[in-house]
């Protein structure tokens, strides 16, 4: 047996498999691809560094993943770390000014995010691959522009406190020049504004040196949940160049996602909707029919199908989705597990001692979260632009870009 032939047969089962498909994919010899992978890792001085100097401490590294180093931007209770780490990634650095959502971060990743983002200066955080942001939605979302508007207050990018955290993004990514960006937001972001708000992101991403892709998703086809939001996604012209060749990723295979499957057999008794609060509900959503529009409960009958959207307000009385307990006995709300699986955190929310907050916070995180599994799924197509990237250059470091100054604009 040769020292080569003990080498292979040490590596893990999931990592031949990989350096199987990837030296097939690119057409060059398994050797010739793990020694470019050495070489890549000498030249690190040991580390295992990738596109901008990341240190990746991940070893759960399967055949479709590819090691990056990411940072998690109002970072929530995690979606996007949780999403991302399932692919190779490796958090280097998070954010999130909310306390609660901190606590359940640090109860589920082992560390407490830094606060304001404000308050960090752009030099103060890690280089990294990949920059994840679902910034602020409020301003931008038909809900919270709505409620604004009514209250006489600002939307958008004249919400001082919210809606300019995008350029907060822009400034970190002027000072870090990360080759990837994946943002998410409300659908309606496209059409705020009749559509100024979308072309000034669009032009000031393009501006810092980016390709701008975006699309709106439905989370549906992976939660059984009614969940339209948009994920801009941006590669830097100067690693990728003009045309890095991604593409969203398609609708995945197999048994759609069913209400029905995230119920609990036997939920506590204090979901139940009491009996003032459900003829109250019933007589608010009669009084907005006879004005024509759709404010109101959503009750969940058909088992079978997917629920509308849960939104963060769902802690004031969970009007979106009640579910039906026939017609002797009141809708019942989410229990705080069938919400968690509702958004995709089921395998993290077994049992509700799994989440250290109150329900009121919960219900709150659970609704301002992303979905997990999209951020997988199009972070699966992300990596496979970086990786093939990182074997054209035969494994080589990709060098960190020139930064771009970018022009201010104001925005009237």
């Amino acid at each position: 047996m040769t020292s080569g032939d003990l080498f292979i047969r040490s590596v893990p089962e999931e990592l031949k498999e990989w350096i199987k498909e990837e030296s097939s994919s690119n057409n060059i010899k398994q050797n010739k691809f793990v020694i470019s992978a050495l070489q890549h890792f000498k030249e690190s001085s040991g580390q295992l560094l990738l596109f901008n100097k990341g240190i990746v401490r991940q070893s759960k590294i399967d055949s479709n993943s590819f090691p990056f180093s990411f940072i998690d931007l109002f970072s929530g209770i995690g979606g996007f770390r949780y999403g991302l780490e399932k692919i190779g990634g490796n958090c280097v650095f998070s954010s999130e000014w909310d306390r609660f959502a901190q606590q359940t971060y640090e109860h589920w990743f082992g560390e407490k995010p830094h606060g304001d983002i404000n308050d960090i200066s752009p030099d103060d955080i890690p280089n990294h691959d990949v920059l994840a942001a679902g910034f602020p939605c409020q301003p931008f979302s038909i809900a919270g522009v709505s409620k604004k508007r009514s209250l006489g207050r600002a939307d958008g990018f004249q919400c001082e406190k919210q809606g300019n955290l995008f350029f907060k993004i822009c400034d970190i990514v002027e000072a870090k020049k990360p080759p990837v960006l994946i943002l998410e937001n409300v659908k309606n972001l496209k059409s705020h504004d009749k559509k100024r708000t979308w072309l000034v992101i669009e032009n000031e991403l393009q501006k810092l040196g980016y390709i701008v892709y975006h699309k709106i998703i439905d989370a549906s086809s992976w939660v059984p949940q009614h969940r339209e939001r948009i994920f801009i996604v941006c590669f830097s012209k100067d690693v990728f160049g003009n045309n890095p060749g991604f593409v969203y990723p398609e609708l995945p295979n197999g048994k759609t996602p069913e209400f029905g499957d995230i119920l609990e057999p036997k939920p506590d008794e204090k979901y139940t909707l009491t009996d003032h609060l459900w003829t109250y509900l019933q007589n608010y959503k009669k009084k907005h029919q006879a004005k024509g529009n759709g404010f109101g409960f959503g009750l969940m009958e058909d088992f079978s199908g997917v629920s509308r959207t849960i939104s963060a307000r769902y802690h004031k009385d969970g009007s979106e989705i009640l579910i039906s307990q026939g017609k002797k006995k009141n809708p019942r709300r989410l229990t705080i597990v069938e919400a968690a699986r509702l958004m995709g955190y089921g395998d993290i929310v077994q049992a509700r001692t799994d989440i250290p907050v109150s329900d009121t916070q919960a219900y709150r995180q659970f609704g301002n979260s992303v979905v997990p599994a999209v951020v997988t799924a199009v972070g699966n197509e992300c990596i496979k632009v970086m990786k093939n990237k990182w074997i054209e250059q035969s494994g080589g470091c990709i060098l960190k870009p020139q930064r771009r100054r970018r022009k201010k604009i104001s925005v009237k």
